[in-house]
């Protein structure tokens, strides 16, 4: 079984990759070297059944890749539960303050379901952006240290989604791990970013991370937006939760733990002819015997940027 760990995102501009290649050292760790020639997409798959079961045990033969409507050959495979980079993002709007307690109960359980070996941080937002972990400390694996981070948040003020968004994105690119996710907790739309939503979905399509959403909203709020938290999902292949009441919170953010560690990884080498700088649409199907219909998931496309050899060292 190839490992995950032996790839490493290297492109913060561009969800196309390098490969590199993997050895072990002799404490038994991943050596990783650069192929600077190769160039690589990396894809980080969800599978369910019709009944959205998790569906596990899977091999590089029961999927299908295609980039523009053109089967790729699979070169990359793994399923290993390993480590990720993750970002928790916090709404501490005034108008999340009578939801703030079950909020942070939640994401507190999706933080002791997590690979004990994930780095994770926290960034709470209302009008402007701040880092939960203490100055000086970017990422935690720590369960008290991340607890205090999603509680130094203070419900007031407006939502600035925009923002945070792209903070995370930024602060995930720092991350030692291969794979990156991002999970917004939010109950309204974008009222007080600096950044528009056009830069955000721009720095979202460059990105290779996956971005989970829950959107939790009073039916007579008038900034609420769920649809710009469905398009954060779909475009990077996680999924948009919007539980009907706070006692869901809990079991929302359960599964998603359970959904970033039962992904699979594929990766194929994209070809150029299909020109530069465009944005190619990405599918990808599995099958297996026993099952009548699987549903795969993963980000829908990518932008195809050209690596000049004389940037490669």
């Amino acid at each position: 079984m190839k490992q995950c760990s032996a790839i490493r995102n290297l492109a913060i501009a561009s969800t196309v990759l390098l490969v590199l290649r993997s050895g072990l050292s002799g404490a038994g760790q991943p050596d990783l070297t650069i192929r600077s020639d190769v160039r690589l997409v990396l894809l980080d798959v969800s599978v369910k059944d019709r009944a959205g079961g998790f569906v596990s045990g899977l091999t590089k033969g029961n999927f299908n890749v295609f980039e523009n409507g053109r089967p790729q050959p699979v070169t990359v495979f793994a399923n290993d539960d390993v480590p990720v980079t993750v970002g928790l993002l916090i709404d501490e709007s005034f108008s999340m303050q009578a939801k703030r307690n079950e909020v942070l109960t939640a994401a507190g359980t999706f933080i002791a379901e997590s690979n004990p070996r994930d780095e994770i941080f926290v960034l709470n937002f209302n009008d402007k952006v701040k880092r939960g972990l203490p100055d000086g400390i970017l990422f935690s694996d720590n369960m008290d240290q991340l607890r205090s981070a999603l509680h130094r948040g203070v419900a007031q003020g407006k939502t600035a989604l925009n923002d945070a968004v792209i903070e995370g994105l930024q602060q995930l690119q720092l991350g030692k791990r291969d794979k990156k996710t991002l999970i917004v907790i939010s109950d309204g739309g974008d009222n007080a970013s600096e950044h528009t939503r056009r830069q955000m979905f721009d720095m979202v399509q460059q990105s290779a991370a996956t971005i989970y959403t829950i959107g939790i909203y009073d039916k007579d709020d008038p900034d609420r937006d769920p649809g710009i938290l469905r398009d954060l999902a779909r475009t990077t292949g996680g999924e948009a939760y919007f539980p009907e009441s706070l006692e869901e919170m809990v079991p929302v953010c359960r599964r998603i733990a359970k959904d970033i560690r039962e992904r699979y990884t594929l990766g194929y080498v994209p070809k150029s002819e299909n020109g530069v700088g465009n944005v190619r649409r990405i599918e990808v199907r599995a099958s297996a015997p026993g099952h009548a219909r699987l549903i795969a998931r993963t980000r829908k496309s990518y932008r195809y940027d050209e690596v000049k050899l004389s940037e490669k060292k």
